[in-house]
């Protein structure tokens, strides 16, 4: 059962009409009624078949203002690799004796895992642990490398992953309510943009179905798609 606050919230959208990205943002805002900083995402259906490999869509950016939640990047490296990854702010740092910690507790605190391609093979025994959260590294999401510290930084800067899910819908935080008008904007405007660059060659009509923003306690607004 939908709570009162979310049917007063929802009032004054209209269900079958798309607005411009200022005036849907301007709603999300203008209805915020929680005590926390909700989270805005967006929720986009694509038009491509998740039954084929080649159009699956996976994507990799870094939002000019960020998401509004600064990220625990936990560090998987060689010894001396190990100042580089805390002087890039890592939260934990660590080799063999970090996996082996994780493996034997379980304990997962941290938001993203990053590592060098040395400790790729050691990492094997955290692939059911992590990987099932999405947080094994990968080449795609680029938290891989030997430049740990660029890897590092980036991620606290902001960098998000993303792919479709089995229904070939893409979901992604784009800021906080905190946020002003042009901030989520201009996240919303740079997601689309690199989205728009992932389209499968295989993909058939229109790669963008439709688009609606939502705060974390807000009702869903249908968003204008340019071409």
């Amino acid at each position: 059962m939908p709570s009162q606050r979310f049917i007063a919230n929802k009032t004054p959208i209209e269900k079958k009409k798309t607005y411009p990205i200022e005036q849907a943002i301007a709603l999300l805002k203008d209805m915020r009624s929680a005590k926390f900083d909700e989270a805005v995402e967006i929720h986009i259906r694509l038009g491509i078949d998740t039954k084929k490999s080649e159009q699956q869509v996976r994507g990799t950016l870094v939002l000019p203002h960020g998401t509004g939640k600064t990220k625990r990047v936990a560090a998987f490296v060689e010894a001396e690799k190990e100042s580089e990854a805390k002087k890039a702010g890592a939260y934990l740092v660590g080799s063999e004796e970090l996996i082996e910690e994780i493996t034997k507790t379980g304990k997962i605190d941290f938001d993203v895992a990053v590592a060098t391609p040395a400790m790729m093979p050691k990492m094997a025994k955290l692939a059911k642990l992590l990987g099932p959260r999405g947080l094994m590294p990968n080449p795609k999401t680029e938290t891989i490398g030997s430049g740990i510290g660029k890897i590092i930084e980036e991620q606290k800067a902001g960098k998000i992953s993303f792919k479709n899910d089995d229904t070939g819908n893409v979901h992604q935080v784009i800021g906080r309510l905190s946020f002003s008008q042009d901030q989520l904007k201009e996240n919303l405007l740079l997601f689309m943009q690199i989205l728009k660059k992932l389209r499968p060659s295989a993909a058939k009509g229109d790669f963008i179905r439709s688009a609606t923003i939502t705060s974390t306690m807000g009702p869903g607004i249908k968003i204008e798609i340019s071409s």
